[in-house]
């Protein structure tokens, strides 16, 4: 069995995952997918690679099920994309997310170490780490100041995965990604809850849609870019952390204006404030330097927000059956 071209993505079944596997399949890959036991019907983002991707149970909380995966398939890159992902989520889900998102980290990279060292590995780090900025822009060296759960988890899980390539000479790179949006997005996320209301607005299902702070900025690119300058961090000759993102900030109340644009509406008229949905700590102005992501591994972001925002809202007005 050749071990050349074999990836591992965990969180095969989440946005990310899907366009990853899309594109190592197009590279020629062997594309394992890691899925839990409870996860396996969650699978409509990869119901379309289903024949051609091969998917394995294993379980982040359990390093027994890791080392047995690891073994079984022989990865020569792992693609660590699983997490508890939801922000809002992760004040109310603390430990849990500490333990999937942070220590889960752990026990793949200790599977790693055990099983095989030469492995490739991709931790996906968040821009969330970043939270109550010390500077505009963060790049690499920008020191964290997470305002989450979820900013702590990925936090530690960023740290261990340089811990595990200094300790270890593990080939370990994490990427530091903004905020990256699709049609694939979860309903739960504002962006694609925008473009979900638009479509339902648009036809009639719904009259209103009720958002948090209009006025947070975010820094927001499409997934498909994205999965690749992950990839690209894996073919490099020594492992690094690289900041992904365009470079741009835009508030919620832009992406609102653009997608109600697309369809001829005028946001004004159907977004109600909503205060249920503030987070209890609010990052500031999250943008990101791509500079050194640019240099080293000549990737560019290649989709709009404008491009994005139009791609999202047709996509649920299809879905919506418009």
């Amino acid at each position: 069995m050749t071990r050349q071209r074999r990836a591992l993505i965990t969180g095969i079944t989440g946005q990310d995952g899907s366009y990853l596997a899309e594109l190592l399949l197009e590279q020629g890959y062997t594309v394992i997918g890691m899925v839990r036991r409870s996860s396996t019907a969650a699978d409509e983002r990869i119901r379309h690679l289903r024949e051609r991707v091969t998917l394995a149970p294993a379980d982040l909380l359990d390093s027994a099920s890791l080392i047995h995966l690891l073994r079984e398939h022989r990865p020569a890159e792992v693609y660590n994309l699983a997490a508890q992902s939801f922000v809002q989520t992760s004040f109310s889900q603390a430990v849990f997310t500490g333990d999937v998102t942070g220590l889960g980290v752990t026990r793949l990279l200790d599977a790693i170490r055990i099983v095989d060292p030469e492995i490739r590995f991709y931790q996906a780090s968040s821009s969330e780490m970043f939270g109550k900025v010390v500077e505009v822009p963060q790049r690499e060296s920008t020191p964290f100041y997470p305002r989450s759960p979820y900013g702590v988890a990925k936090l530690y899980g960023h740290w261990i995965t340089i811990n595990y390539r200094e300790s270890y000479g593990l080939h370990a790179s994490s990427g530091i990604l903004f905020n990256h949006e699709s049609e694939r997005r979860g309903l739960e996320f504002v962006t694609r809850k925008i473009s979900d209301g638009v479509a339902r607005i648009k036809l009639g299902l719904a009259t209103e849609l009720r958002l948090g702070n209009l006025d947070a900025r975010r820094d927001w690119g499409f997934a498909g870019d994205y999965v690749r300058a992950m990839w690209l961090m894996l073919q490099q000759d020594r492992p690094d952390d690289y900041v992904v993102a365009t470079g741009e900030t835009h508030t919620v109340r832009h992406f609102c204006e653009l997608a109600f644009g697309a369809v001829g509406l005028d946001y004004r008229d159907h977004v109600v404030i909503d205060e249920r949905f503030f987070r209890p700590a609010e990052v500031d102005l999250l943008v990101g330097d791509p500079r050194k992501a640019q240099d080293a591994l000549g990737w560019r972001p290649e989709v709009s927000l404008g491009q994005l925002v139009e791609r999202m809202v047709a996509a649920d007005l299809r879905r919506l059956g418009g």
